[in-house]
């Protein structure tokens, strides 16, 4: 009679070393790179607008942008809001497109534009205060005290010489930075019903139609367009408008708001390194680390080591 061989069991595995606290996991510092593309894509603005776009036309610009990217998602998805959805949809595309837009080119024509960049940069702020009263989301210390050293960094970036402030321009600058806020915080309340592009298409066509009318009623008629203007038009509509807002709801859907409420912060940072870079603009040692907080401050609200996971 043989004796059986030993049974060899193999070694327990390890548990699963936890994350530190306010580490972010890698799934998510991914999507967070790649959301953080839209306000990438948002700095090219200024420079496309001051180089390729006729003068004078913010309110084209933000129709042409929004409108046609809208109804081609529309047209390729086949899906139209129901029941809710479409009072739903006109709020979030007025807030999240066609106020905003609005409002920011308001500001832009009353202010410096560094001004309005700050006053863009106090949206962070403004996100954790609308997150707590509806979405219940605590506001950390971590967070608020990198919100505010990101807007002195955008300040420091991009308020150069004298400021010269108008009470419309000012009134303009911080709704539009409220109503962006308003439409991020609802965007994220209101659970969306069907996927990203149709979604998206919503939104962006709610958007475009509010601007129609007030682009024509303002600025008239459009001027015929040469292929410097037919360039620009398209790099703001498919690149700045169409991705980017697509890559933005997404993060919207799946990332924590505080933390991606930070992330615009990049277009003034992106606008600023284009002028310097593209137009030769002088960047000083104050804006050069302006730039750095504002940088550090992104990638520090990400972070959070007050919270345990």
């Amino acid at each position: 009679m043989t004796r059986a061989a030993p049974t060899l069991h193999a070694p327990a595995p390890a548990p699963p070393v936890p994350p530190a606290p306010g580490a972010v996991p890698a799934k998510l510092l991914g999507l967070t790179l790649l959301t953080a593309l839209a306000p990438v894509a948002w700095g090219t603005t200024y420079l496309v607008t001051t180089e390729l776009l006729p003068p004078g036309r913010p309110l084209l610009a933000g129709t042409l942008r929004a409108l046609p990217a809208g109804l081609a998602l529309l047209a390729l998805t086949r899906t139209l809001p129901r029941g809710d959805w479409w009072w739903r949809a006109a709020v979030l595309g007025t807030l999240n497109i066609g106020g905003f837009f609005a409002l920011l080119f308001l500001a832009a024509y009353r202010l410096p534009g560094g001004v309005a960049a700050t006053l863009g940069a106090l949206g962070p702020l403004i996100v954790a205060g609308l997150a707590f009263v509806i979405l219940q989301e605590r506001p950390t210390r971590w967070r608020l005290g990198w919100g505010v050293a990101g807007g002195l960094g955008v300040a420091t970036m991009v308020l150069r010489g004298e400021v010269h402030l108008d009470a419309v321009g000012l009134g303009a600058g911080l709704a539009g930075t409220a109503v962006m806020a308003a439409g991020v915080v609802l965007t994220k309340r209101w659970v969306r019903p069907v996927g990203l592009l149709p979604f998206t298409g919503w939104q962006l066509t709610a958007g475009g139609l509010f601007l129609l009318p007030l682009s024509l009623l303002v600025e008239g008629a459009p001027p015929a367009m040469d292929g410097s203007a037919v360039l620009g038009y398209g790099w703001l509509a498919i690149v700045g408008t169409l991705v980017a807002y697509v890559l933005w709801f997404q993060g919207l859907d799946r990332l924590p708001v505080a933390p991606l409420s930070f992330l615009p912060l990049l277009s003034p940072a992106v606008a600023t390194g284009l002028g310097w870079l593209v137009l030769g603009q002088a960047l000083t040692v104050a804006q050069t680390l302006g730039f750095a907080l504002a940088l550090t401050a992104i990638a520090a609200a990400q972070l959070d080591p007050t919270r345990r996971r």
